[in-house]
């Protein structure tokens, strides 16, 4: 599937300060989902989180993964391919987009950056094109 583009519509959705849920596979096969924030540019999603942490145990065994954000009657959900990037460029660009989303996060000498290649794009009507 290609990657869709956001309309005016889907870009405040992407843009606007809002939660969302990272769902991935945890060690038993249920299904593990935990509130972060998250960035899309470039064609991907971006996470930053702890090295260590479950969600990239879960990641590095099982790359499937899925973000899903709600906002009144709009929403929208992105499921593909996750990797960890541990590279200092890769996690510096992705706190840049996420200190332009949120705020600027706390020093983590930890961080790694999820990113999800999206293969499945769902929305409400108006989200993508």
């Amino acid at each position: 599937m290609p990657v869709l583009q956001p309309t005016a519509d889907g870009a405040r959705l992407l843009s606007d300060y809002h939660l969302a849920t990272l769902s991935t596979f945890a060690r038993d096969a249920s299904i593990h989902v935990v509130a972060v924030g998250f960035t899309f540019e470039d064609g991907v999603v971006r996470i930053i989180t702890s090295d260590g942490s479950q969600k990239v145990r879960n990641i590095e065994r099982d790359p499937r993964a899925s973000v899903g954000q709600v906002s009144g009657p709009q929403w929208l959900s992105i499921s593909g391919h996750a990797v960890i990037e541990r590279e200092p460029d890769a996690v510096a660009r992705a706190v840049e987009l996420y200190a332009r989303r949120y705020r600027q996060p706390r020093p983590n000498p930890r961080r790694v950056v999820i990113r999800i290649t999206p293969e499945r794009m769902l929305g409400s009507a108006g989200v993508w094109v």
